[in-house]
């Protein structure tokens, strides 16, 4: 029998539940988070785990959102002081993309995976992806040879190679090195290349 949990401020008690859904994820699948059971793993009574998350796609996306940022912050970081070359620039991008979805686990991949199909994921995913060609677009454009347009969409591409990338690694198919390396060439190649 789970112990009543202890009356927290809003914001924590929500930190508390994207925990124990994230331990839940980890341990047992997608498939095992539901709103009940996260209550209950985290001993709080069903309402006030309907009152944060709304739905079970609710929780999803809070949980995607959640990694996303820790995601986006460490990205951040990595590139704090940007180097002076392309090729730094690129190696960095893809040792800081790999190493992210790394960090995140499978759980990440699972969880984006659980809500293929769902119109409000559909939209944070385009929110978040926007959010990240954006970010590599700054990055890239002191070195493009293309105009804006075009180094818009080959951000995109970027994106999309690294998140295909990403799920080669986590499903052990690649190494991470040889991931943020390929990724690095392909950066590189974008960019230069009218």
């Amino acid at each position: 029998m789970n112990v009543p949990a202890k009356r927290l401020p809003k914001s924590e008690r929500r930190e508390q539940l994207l925990e124990t859904a994230l331990a839940i994820v980890r341990e047992q699948g997608t498939d095992a988070l539901t709103l009940g059971y996260l209550a209950e793993r985290a001993g709080v009574s069903k309402p006030i785990a309907y009152e944060h998350f709304g739905t079970r796609s609710g929780l999803l996306i809070a949980l995607y959102r959640r990694i996303d940022e820790r995601q986006a912050a460490t990205a951040a970081r990595d590139f704090e002081r940007t180097p002076k070359r392309l090729s730094d620039v690129a190696r960095l991008m893809g040792e800081s993309y790999m190493s992210c979805f790394r960090t995140a686990g499978p759980e990440c991949h699972a969880i984006f995976a659980a809500l293929k199909g769902d119109e409000d994921m559909e939209r944070v995913q385009r929110e978040l992806t926007a959010g990240y060609v954006e970010f590599y677009r700054g990055l890239l454009a002191p070195y493009a040879k293309v105009d804006e347009a075009e180094l818009h969409r080959r951000c995109v591409a970027i994106v999309g190679a690294g998140e295909a990338l990403s799920r080669e690694m986590s499903q052990g198919r690649v190494e991470e090195a040889d991931a943020a390396a390929t990724l690095a060439v392909l950066i590189e190649a974008t960019t230069l290349h009218a």
